[in-house]
């Protein structure tokens, strides 16, 4: 009996569990709650840096705006400080030219009233505002520059030296001596062989440009002395429809060539165009075979050529009598090529190196001889006029 009073106590105990292995249910808890509190504080922590990281990031960016408006608004109020001066300078000048021209007895600043409002309340002799068009705005450096001192530093830019695009009259006054320029085929004019028309027929349009410019072509073609050296001159214009190349263009390139052969002349051409003439169609195309061919005319015949690149040089005049002369130059920074950078990205489908179709470009392919500044041209070529009388010692035509 009492031994299975042992057993069942022992049993008893054994079952019952001890105060150690009993779980401890409010100690877990608390652990539970320390570790979420901790997750808590590392997201809390990680949230207030992320905050305070877009609050620097966008402390700068204000700053850095600011700044740049700061700058930009300084850099506006020089240049229009800058224009006021000039302005006022111009004025000043202005004032003291019709003092002068009142005191000799001119009245050429003064517009008498019509007859017709003698009646009215109003001043007997009105002023003329001053001319506009006196500033121009560089295109590569955004100067703003006035128009007589860019005259006189012959269309470049005083600030960068940026080449501006030259008409073709000013640049026959540039390149040629005084007094010595005499224009020969000036009579020729495009026919609209092909009744082109867009907005406008093309007969429409070549006529439109004629009366606002005064001459019937892209081409000026004559002769005329470089430092006392005579010469053929070719200048394509591009005011007169950007200095396309259609037939009649074509044509005084080939009377040049045959000018400078029967009479023994070395051979100035100056490019500055888009192309062939879309308005002719075929026909202008047809003039790259035939300028190419006169070229290689007169170099069988010993004749020599020199030809300048302008800004812009691009298309068929380009691709044809622009490249193929014994001497090709360029002025500094001149845009020449054949297709238009986007339209060769585009196909090639890659980025085109940095200055590509520039002069400075060019000049490292080997494409130009040489690029000359507009101050020096005169003179190189006159040097070149000197080289090129040699050629005809052994020419046909000698």
């Amino acid at each position: 009996m009492s031994d299975e009073r042992s057993t069942l106590s022992g049993t008893r105990e054994a079952n019952t569990p001890r105060a150690a292995d009993a779980p401890d249910a409010p100690a877990a808890t608390e652990r539970e709650s320390r570790s979420v509190s901790k997750d808590d504080k590392r997201a809390e922590k990680a949230e207030r840096a992320k905050a305070k990281a877009e609050a620097d990031a966008a402390k700068a960016l204000a700053k850095a705006r600011a700044k740049a408006e700061a700058e930009a608004e300084k850099a506006r109020a020089k240049a229009e400080a800058e224009l006021a001066k000039q302005q006022k300078a111009e004025a000043k000048v202005a004032a003291k030219e019709a003092a002068k021209a009142e005191a000799g007895g001119a009245k050429t600043t003064d517009v008498p009233a019509p007859e017709a409002d003698a009646d009215k309340p109003r001043l007997r002799w009105k002023k003329k505002e001053l001319p506009g068009g006196l500033w121009l705005k560089c295109e590569a450096c955004g100067e703003t520059i006035y128009k007589k001192t860019l005259l006189k530093e012959d269309l470049v830019c005083p600030a960068c030296t940026f080449h501006f695009t030259v008409p073709g009259a000013e640049r026959l006054q540039m390149v040629l001596d005084e007094g010595t320029y005499h224009e020969l085929a000036a009579d020729l004019e495009a026919m609209d062989r092909l009744d082109f028309t867009d907005t406008v027929s093309y007969a429409e349009k070549s006529r439109r440009t004629i009366e606002r410019l005064g001459f019937k072509e892209a081409l000026h073609l004559g002769t005329g002395e470089i430092e006392g050296r005579p010469v053929v001159i070719c200048v394509l214009d591009f005011k007169f429809m950007g200095g396309s190349m259609g037939e009649v263009v074509g044509e005084k390139v080939a009377l040049g060539c045959e000018l400078a052969a029967e009479r023994n002349l070395p051979l100035v051409i100056f490019t500055s165009s888009g192309g062939a003439r879309m308005h002719e169609g075929m026909l202008s195309l047809m003039q790259m075979a035939k300028t190419c061919a006169a070229l290689d005319e007169l170099n069988r015949k010993g004749g020599f050529s020199v030809c300048v690149l302008t800004n812009p040089t691009t298309g068929g005049v380009t691709a044809s009598f622009a490249s193929v002369c014994d001497i090709t130059l360029a002025e500094p920074g001149a845009l020449i090529g054949f297709a238009g950078p986007r339209v060769i990205a585009t196909t090639l489908k890659q980025e085109l190196p940095k200055g590509f179709q520039r002069a400075e470009f060019l000049l490292k392919k080997g494409q130009i001889d040489a690029i000359v500044s507009r101050k020096e041209l005169r003179r190189t070529l006159a040097r070149l006029i000197d080289f090129g009388e040699r050629a005809w010692s052994g020419g046909e035509g000698a």
